[in-house]
């Protein structure tokens, strides 16, 4: 695939701490590599090498690794989010320039792990059309995205509180958990109303109805969020060390 794909490393890793209370989150290692170097490597197993990286806890570290691996192969371009952190749809919205040639483009988030197979992925996005795709899974989650049968996003529900965001009311809605790893038309960009600071499942939650936004269930992949120091050991078991 010649397809571009930004990996969202802004954060400021809260979870994470004491490491990030010096390192940005995207260095944290997993067996030896960086969660960004091997989300560089994940991405190029598919062929894709034009990766856009954002940055703004600690942003110079960021800078300084990918000088020094040479982007660890591909070519990795800043979008520089120190003055302000502007989460997932911002910081979309910030890269639209680097991003949009035209063509559908992948997004990651630097402390999720999966193996989930990018190939088949683009392969039920390109039969299916919908403006958005993203991986889904059952794991537990204690907010929850909401489909239909035909795995068209309906809503969203925090299970810890009952809040539920409703975008298309049907019964029987399935409850799966965001794997955080997505593929867009590059209309989304046109379509997308917030500005500023916001989170890319605000967009999705606004666009749900009128256009078509699919789950793709990828059950049996390995997938860790690397939120947290003791998800680190998890991690270790599943991704493989340095040969």
């Amino acid at each position: 695939m010649n397809n571009k794909a930004i990996i969202f490393s802004a954060g400021l890793g809260t979870r994470f701490k004491p490491w990030t209370d010096s390192h940005p989150k995207a260095l944290a290692l997993v067996n030896g590599k960086s969660l960004l170097q091997r989300n560089i490597e994940y991405l190029q197993q598919y062929g894709i090498k034009d990766v856009v990286v954002n940055i703004h806890h600690f942003p110079q570290q960021i800078i300084n690794a990918i000088k020094k691996n040479n982007g660890w192969g591909s070519n990795v371009v800043i979008s520089d989010e120190s003055n302000e952190v502007l989460e997932t749809g911002g910081g979309l919205i910030k890269a639209k320039h680097l991003l949009d040639n035209g063509k559908p483009f992948f997004s990651l988030n630097v402390d999720i792990l999966t193996n989930l197979d990018l190939n088949k992925l683009m392969a039920f996005h390109q039969q299916h059309k919908p403006l958005v795709t993203f991986g889904v899974t059952d794991r537990k989650s204690s907010r929850v995205l909401l489909f239909d049968n035909d795995n068209r996003l309906c809503g969203w529900k925090n299970l810890q509180t009952g809040e539920e965001k409703i975008s298309i009311n049907k019964p029987n809605l399935i409850e799966k958990a965001y794997s955080c790893v997505v593929i867009y038309e590059p209309e989304i960009f046109s379509l997308i109303k917030q500005k500023g600071k916001f989170s890319i499942m605000d967009s999705y939650l606004d666009l749900a109805a009128e256009h078509v936004i699919l789950g793709y269930d990828h059950n049996g992949d390995n997938l860790v969020d690397v939120g947290k120091p003791e998800s680190v050991a998890v991690a270790e078991k599943l991704f493989a060390p340095i040969p």
